[in-house]
């Protein structure tokens, strides 16, 4: 470092006072202020004596400063150049006092003078204190005035430094209401690369908050991310795709892209051609956010997308085959998609992922997936028994392999298999209710909840084949329905949860069907009906649960969350996580089982038991 510093206080030393020659002029000389002239006296003597400077704080700060207040355009410029060469290599949080010279240098009149400071602001931006530093210092107004200069130079600079602005959340909304938020979207078009670049950046790093997706579809930047789905540039296609995800995640960005961008999945679709792994994957987020909608499941279909999805599914990169799955997995979810996709050769893809123990989260997508297919009454569902649907369903619960909520899925998917019409029978031939049962005792409060519902769907059914099935299994060594309904019934965290609902609502379908000896297992059972009585006395709503242990991810999740640009970041968003209470269509054999929300579930329970008691009472003469 110290080229300009050095140069420029060689201008000023002693020798140079008696040189005649020099380039130093007499007149040059004439302008510097008393101070001034000590300002540069120190720096040079601290060059001559040390070269290792701290230049943010003491006398190197003090002299810097001096030479940032004055007004000669040399000394303004000098010390702008000073602090933009030492930030390049010492970029570490600084103080307040080292931060208001280079924001006075921003302001300053002279184009080169702000290049060199917003370069310096750049350049120390990257550092967390001082992101927030910088902003709250009011940086931001004079970055923006920068950003409309006519000097590529400038717009370089200030974008860049708004860009790793950008990348705190704290600072996001105070950037947005600075103002920055359409000359951003009018640079992201710029010709120069560099500037579209970090406009393009500094967007993406604005869509990570909904308030600010809305401000930046009002300032008009939808369209010009679209345009830029097909730049030269791959970082900025990358960050584009990646800004229009974030966007997706909302109804309202969804609502403004399918009635404003026609031509959006086309231009995706296309996109996905380059041999570009990371932008690939980002695509297909890009392609899955915008699935959660209606609308675009059946665009993406429409135009092609199974055809581009297909090949990511066999790919050797696992990021890639991930979001084909999550892509996947939202595309299932509209009814008119699953005879395409079937049609198209993904079954036996999904069928050989639902058994990928090692990728777990990947597992759940595949099987959510699967269950989205069994969520549909209205197809054939041989092609699906007869690819192994259930063989691979059963190998995958019985895995001791299986992540904790992958077996959630899987027994989520059993609840709406359950529910179809052609698949409910299979599933009680095949022996699932055992698997189903075994699943009632897992300790994880999901997936018992998704067991229970889905014996309860099948007890709907008010068929012989499924009650003898399920007394079978009633008090089997090793396994013991009851034992495990009586366990959701009394144990205290079982309390105001949809599990103890269901449990309730099975003891229920048993005492009020048309057989006795189902009866008389409930109203004869003095355990089981104190532990109703129980249910239906209680007064007070027990404290909350502890939380349940979480996870290194969880279903439905649409990615996760990275680091702002400067980096990438991809913003989570919804997807469906397929259950019988919200799957498309229910069988018209089946009595429906609502256990409501969680925020009646202590009173609906409540209201079950003194049901179950009543029609035991009616039974209780049997015993």
């Amino acid at each position: 470092m110290g080229s300009s510093i050095s140069t420029f206080c060689h201008c000023y030393s002693d020798d140079d006072n008696k040189s005649e020659s020099s380039d130093c002029s007499q007149e040059r000389r004439a302008l510097l202020a008393h101070r001034e002239r000590q300002a540069v006296a120190s720096l040079v003597r601290l060059f001559e004596n040390d070269t290792r400077i701290d230049f943010y704080e003491g006398e190197p700060l003090k002299s810097l400063t001096i030479l940032a207040h004055s007004d000669v355009h040399h000394l303004q410029l000098s010390a702008a150049t000073a602090f933009s060469e030492i930030s390049e290599y010492d970029v570490r949080p600084i103080s307040r006092d080292a931060l208001e010279p280079m924001l006075y240098l921003l302001q300053s009149t002279y184009a080169d003078v702000q290049h060199c400071a917003s370069a310096a602001l750049g350049n120390l931006a990257g550092v967390e204190e001082n992101k927030r530093l910088i902003v709250d210092m009011g940086g931001v107004k004079y970055l923006v005035r920068q950003m409309l200069s006519p000097s590529t130079e400038a717009q370089i600079n200030s974008v860049g430094c708004i860009t790793n602005l950008a990348a705190d959340e704290d600072n996001k909304l105070a950037i947005a209401k600075s103002g920055a938020l359409i000359p951003l979207t009018r640079l992201a078009r710029s010709a120069d690369l560099r500037v579209q670049r970090n406009a393009t950046g500094a967007l993406l790093n604005m869509t990570h908050r909904a308030d600010l997706r809305a401000m930046l579809i009002e300032a008009g930047s939808v369209a010009v991310l679209v345009e830029l789905l097909d730049a030269k540039d791959d970082d900025t296609q990358y960050y584009a795709v990646t800004a229009l995800s974030n966007i997706a995640v909302d109804d309202s960005g969804r609502d403004i892209l399918w009635s404003t961008q026609p031509a959006l999945i086309p231009v995706l679709l296309q996109a996905l051609h380059k041999p570009k792994i990371k932008l690939q994957s980002q695509i297909v987020l890009t392609l899955r956010n915008l699935a959660s909608d209606a609308r675009f499941q059946a665009s993406v279909v429409a135009h092609g997308g199974l055809d581009a999805l297909l090949p990511l599914l066999t790919s050797s990169y696992t990021l890639l085959i991930m979001s084909a799955a999550a892509c996947l997995r939202n595309l299932s979810i509209h009814p008119d998609n699953e005879a395409p996709i079937v049609r198209a050769g993904f079954l036996p893809e999904l069928l050989d992922l639902a058994l990928q123990m090692d990728e777990p989260e990947l597992q759940c997508h595949v099987i959510s997936t699967l269950g989205n297919f069994g969520a549909n009454n209205g197809s054939d569902k041989q092609a699906l028994i007869e690819a192994g649907l259930l063989d691979r369903i059963r190998i995958a619960v019985e895995d001791k392999r299986v992540h904790p909520m992958v077996r959630c899925e899987l027994a989520a998917a059993l609840s709406v298999f359950a529910l179809n019409d052609q698949l409910w029978r299979p599933i009680v031939e095949l022996g699932f209710c055992e698997l189903l049962v075994r699943l009632m005792r897992c300790r994880h409060m999901e997936t018992e909840y998704n067991a229970c519902l889905a014996i309860g769907t099948l007890i709907g059914k008010n068929l012989p084949e499924v009650y003898e099935e399920l007394m079978r299994l009633w008090q089997k060594p090793g396994i013991g329905m009851r034992a495990q309904l009586l366990q959701i019934l009394t144990l205290s965290e079982y309390t105001g949860t949809g599990v103890r609902s269901v449990a309730v609502w099975i003891l229920m379908a048993f005492v009020s069907s048309s057989r006795s000896d189902l009866q008389k297992r409930i109203a004869c059972d003095s355990q089981l009906v104190a532990a109703v009585e129980d249910i239906s006395t209680t007064r007070t709503m027990p404290a909350e649960r502890p939380e349940q242990a979480s996870w290194a991810f969880l279903p439905g999740m649409l990615g996760k969350k990275g680091k702002d640009v400067g980096c990438q970041e991809r913003a989570p968003s919804s997807t469906l996580t397929l259950s019988s209470s919200s799957s498309r269509s229910s069988s018209s054999n089946s009595t429906a089982i609502d256990v409501g929300g969680p925020d009646n579930e202590f009173q609906r329970t409540q209201s079950l038991a003194l049901q179950v008691l009543s029609l035991a009472r009616g039974a209780s003469s049997a015993c």
